[in-house]
């Protein structure tokens, strides 16, 4: 195995592994097994991650990818939802670099609320169905995240790195852009995984930029920004007036400098960020 693979998990290595745990891959989590030494050190590379680096993987599963950035150098912590799998984790690591260890945070990624020693990226293979929502929860959560590489559906790096106007973009297009510029970075063959997905799979990535605004702001642009996605093709006027109120909802976008007759898919998050600013000064008075 290692004579192939440098060191990495290979195919026959992950499924042995997952026979001793008794783990069957599941949907419901979203466990699609990365099995190619080559495709884990494209990621890591393509990360930029290397010595002295901390990066947070969530989702490590059996420990492709962990393996990966252990060989580059990075210290790593790990969230890991599967108990069996967290509790296996730091053994793989002391077979394979009996030199490094591996910090396991055994828990839901969307309750996660510290991780300690600051780490400064998130590098994953993330869950197919709570990919979106795990990333915007770690980015708002953890300041010290300064990059992102995530694995992810098409559709959704695609969605998160979607420019204004573009079918894809929305909700989350505008929200991930709160804490940085995205766009997309590679494509990963469906044949690496284990077992192999029915969907095609991005790597999206994202360049830390300073936030627009302190966290009270950021609670304000995400509400409104959910209202006016709420309805796609709805002119924001009318998707917003359920939240700022049928009667003032004119005068509010207006004087953002903005006009009530766009549409969510037309306004930048600057755009949102302007209006939260009017809504903020005007609750206050």
């Amino acid at each position: 195995m290692a004579d192939k693979t440098g060191g990495l998990l290979g195919a026959t290595e992950i499924r042995r592994l997952a026979d001793e745990l008794g783990v069957s891959p599941t949907k419901k989590l979203g466990q699609n097994f990365v099995h190619d030494a080559n495709t884990i050190r494209r990621i890591v590379s393509i990360a930029g991650v290397s010595a002295g680096d901390h990066v947070l993987e969530v989702g490590p599963g059996l420990g492709s990818l962990t393996l990966g950035l252990l060989e580059a150098g990075a210290t790593v912590t790990a969230i890991e939802i599967d108990p069996r799998l967290a509790g296996a984790l730091p053994r793989t690591v002391s077979t394979h670099f009996p030199n490094q260890t591996v910090s396991v945070i055994a828990q839901d990624a969307l309750e996660v609320t510290d991780v300690p020693g600051n780490p400064t990226a998130l590098v994953a293979n993330l869950p197919y169905n709570t990919s979106v929502p795990i990333t915007l929860h770690l980015l708002s959560t953890l300041p010290s995240l300064r990059s992102v590489l995530v694995m992810v559906q098409a559709e959704v790096a695609e969605r998160l790195a979607a420019q204004p106007g573009s079918k894809a973009y929305g909700a989350p297009s505008v929200k991930a852009r709160w804490f940085g510029s995205w766009s997309v970075a590679g494509s990963v063959p469906r044949q690496v995984f284990w077992p192999v997905p029915n969907v095609d799979s991005l790597l999206v990535r994202m360049e830390g930029a300073t936030p627009p605004g302190d966290e009270a702001l950021r609670r304000v642009v995400f509400e409104l920004v959910d209202h006016a996605f709420a309805t796609r093709r709805k002119m924001v006027r009318g998707a917003l007036s359920g939240l700022l109120g049928s009667d003032r909802v004119h005068d509010v976008i207006t004087a953002a400098g903005l006009s009530p007759e766009a549409r969510g898919e037309q306004w930048t998050l600057d755009d949102f960020v302007a209006l939260a600013r009017v809504v903020i000064s005007r609750d206050k008075g």
